[in-house]
């Protein structure tokens, strides 16, 4: 028996740190202060070459195909407080267009009757209004939404790994071209990924402080299901992510998880309500379009939802969209229907070679390093469940409905500098550097990008379509190019998109329109055109001269 004062030692019990919480690793160097950077420098050094991207890229662009549709249900949400048009996505994301559209101060016509289509371009180009400032307010918020969402990949990340982990993964985010291409557009598709990637990290944070995590995860997931329906997929995965971090928390338990669970949900569902009540308090709706019939399990899901009735009438559109006959194009082969693997496919062309590799070995260092685990399903289970989701869809139209997997595989590439060897650390910077690179070479051209392994830009007509290539971005700059190079020539033109030719200037005519002998002199087509060409357009193009080329979207050929 020992005496004196160890007679007396005390060994109190180990407390088990939350399993679901692994400490952030510390960061090599970080014990001198001479040495360190004031963490809000280097992450803004980051996104400010992303908000200069997406602003000059925003600022030159013609609206796209879907934009004049959310420009304008959001400038009739400001003005109307009612639910018209464009039922088959929620408000929230158009709200947030909204805000910038009501900046603008347009001027909106309330006698114009025109469906949700012809209503946007109306409000455009036949209003009195200028399409070039009423688009930049339009998009500038969706901006701003875009750059804090990097904040929640750096932060995230940097939990997980450390402060390197954390820039590496916002390094990633920031020089994605699919990222800057949609954040810097009047749509959807960004927010709602964000908000799904906001609700994955603070469910995964639930563990630490239910009572302020829980609810503010219900909020992001309400945020991304009141944005986009098809988010829809990530509910039970973000539900579960929360309950099991609670559960394995120090103070969690079985009746705590449950609750943690039922509180993500009940939160999100009070969101959903909330917007569409900012939208109308009356709830007022009466579908000026037509909503399908939906039977079967889709139908009793769609009944079943706790949602306002728009939100239910919008899932049913929805469902009557994938029921149509569309059209794919992959690998220049125009085929009817959908193909599976066209997402990755398409991820594969369109993604950044450094990227790519990180991308996987962030996913695999989230399964190897046992510290990391327990945020795998956070990080790699709610991407994976929505790319499955996607995948089944009927439309092959774009990467752009898998751009939740540049924010949440940045995260996961993070954690690469987990294995803290420095030949690691070397080769994550050589990989970042490569993708920045190749990114900032497509400047200003982000939505037809394609990395080196496919020819880069100018070449992606020849793989893919749609939103991938040419989604009537680049009408303005045809126009300064036609007055430029080819003043006074003949111009035909087959324009896929929804800008106005003849408002910036382009006097043209349809060449499908005429017998093919008649077509002289300049035939600019629209690359999405281009690739489904049949018949007299075929025919057209096959006999053509290309000439030049306008943003990498619209071929001008000389007959």
């Amino acid at each position: 028996m020992q005496s004196g004062p160890m007679r007396d030692l005390r060994i109190a019990p180990a407390v088990p740190r939350p399993v679901s919480l692994p400490p952030p690793a510390p960061v090599a160097g970080a014990h001198r202060p001479g040495r360190r950077w004031p963490v809000p420098l280097l992450v803004g050094v980051l996104l400010a070459p992303m908000a200069f991207a997406m602003v000059t890229t925003a600022v030159r662009q013609t609206p796209t195909i879907d934009e004049p549709v959310y420009v304008g249900a959001a400038a009739q949400y400001v003005r109307e407080h009612r639910l018209r048009h464009n039922p088959e996505h929620p408000p929230l994301g158009k709200l947030v267009i909204g805000a910038g559209v009501a900046l603008a101060e347009p001027h909106i016509d309330p006698a114009f009757a025109g469906d949700q289509g012809r209503s946007g371009r109306h409000l455009l180009y036949e209003s009195g209004n200028d399409p070039w400032r009423l688009m930049l307010w339009a998009r500038l918020p969706v901006i701003a939404l875009t750059l804090s969402f990097g904040l929640v990949v750096f932060a995230f990340a940097r939990e997980l790994a450390g402060l390197a982990a954390g820039l590496t993964a916002l390094a990633l985010y920031c020089f994605s071209p699919d990222v800057i291409a949609h954040g810097s557009l009047a749509t959807l598709d960004v927010p709602a990924a964000g908000f799904v990637l906001t609700s994955a990290w603070l469910a995964w944070r639930a563990g630490r402080r239910p009572l302020l995590y829980v609810p503010l995860a219900g909020v992001a997931l309400g945020a991304a299901l009141a944005t986009k329906m098809s988010t829809l997929p990530a509910v039970p995965v973000l539900t579960a992510l929360a309950a099991v971090s609670v559960w394995r928390s120090s103070e969690g338990g079985r009746r705590r998880a449950v609750t943690a669970a039922g509180g993500v949900v009940l939160v999100a569902v009070a969101v959903v309500w909330v917007t569409y009540l900012m939208v109308d308090p009356r709830l007022r709706w009466a579908p000026e379009q037509h909503v399908p019939v939906v039977r079967g399990l889709r139908g009793l899901l769609v009944g079943s939802m706790p949602f306002p009735e728009a939100y239910r009438d919008g899932m049913r559109v929805q469902f009557g969209l994938e029921n149509r006959p569309w059209q794919g194009f992959l690998f220049g082969r125009l085929y009817d229907g959908s193909l599976w693997y066209y997402l990755p496919a398409a991820l594969l062309v369109k993604t950044p070679l450094g990227t790519l590799v990180l991308w996987a070995a962030g996913a695999a260092a989230l399964v190897a390093v046992r510290r990391l685990r327990p945020a795998a399903p956070g990080v790699l289970a709610v991407p994976l469940v929505l790319l499955a989701a996607a995948m089944q869809g009927a439309r092959d139209f774009g990467t752009r409905y898998a751009v939740f997997l540049p924010l949440f595989l940045a995260v996961a590439a993070g954690c690469v500098l987990a294995a803290r060897r420095r030949w690691v650390s070397a080769g994550v910077a050589v990989l970042v550097a490569f993708a920045a690179v190749s990114s900032v070479r497509a400047y200003p051209y982000y939505l037809p990008y394609s990395n080196e392994a496919f020819g880069g830009p100018g070449r992606t007509r020849e793989w893919l379509h749609d939103s991938n290539v040419d989604w009537g971005q680049d009408l303005g700059r045809l126009a300064d190019r036609l007055r430029e190079r080819y003043p006074g020539e003949r111009v035909w033109l087959v324009y896929k998109g929804s800008g106005v030719p003849s408002f910036y200037g382009i006097e043209s005519s349809d060449p499908r329109r005429v017998p093919v002998g008649e077509v002289r002199g300049l035939l600019a087509v629209s690359d999405s055109a281009a690739a489904k060409a049949t018949g007299r357009l075929a025919e057209l193009i096959g006999d053509s001269r290309p000439v030049d080329d306008v943003g990498h979207s619209i071929r001008l050929y000389r007959r």
